[in-house]
């Protein structure tokens, strides 16, 4: 059974809201799913994500491939990032607690450049309205 990652489409018209979930490949869109691993919302501003890390590495760790948007929502939120480095645990190239390590120095940086791009925008919002 190949299994994928994808998102599942929710909301009216106009007002898409996705699942992020594990089905197998052969199920339609938004038919029949195996796990749910988080919700993405396009529609806010900025667009909200919540993704099970865990979940997502447990299911890459697995085979699972992932549809091109969620490749990106997977590499944004850090999954894809986790997934590499436990793939170096398993290679012996560094310890389970390296890893744990690194991926929080990785959110905090990450936590950072988000954090200055927000404030970047709501800068220039308000320029504009001046």
């Amino acid at each position: 059974m190949a299994t994928r990652l994808r998102l599942q489409r929710h909301g009216s018209k106009g007002q898409p809201f996705y699942k992020i979930v594990a089905a197998d490949s052969r199920a339609k869109r938004d038919g029949r799913f195996i796990e749910q691993i988080g919700t993405y919302n396009p529609t806010s501003i900025p667009a909200t994500i919540n993704l099970d890390i865990d979940k997502a590495v447990k299911w890459m760790q697995a085979g699972a491939e992932p549809s091109d948007t969620v490749k990106a929502i997977l590499k944004y939120k850090g999954a894809a990032y986790k997934n590499h480095l436990l793939r170096g645990v398993k290679l012996g190239l560094f310890g389970a607690d390296e890893v744990e390590a690194k991926f929080n120095a990785w959110l905090d940086a990450k936590e950072g450049k988000v954090a200055t791009h927000k404030a970047k925008a709501d800068a220039d919002k308000k320029a504009k309205h001046d």
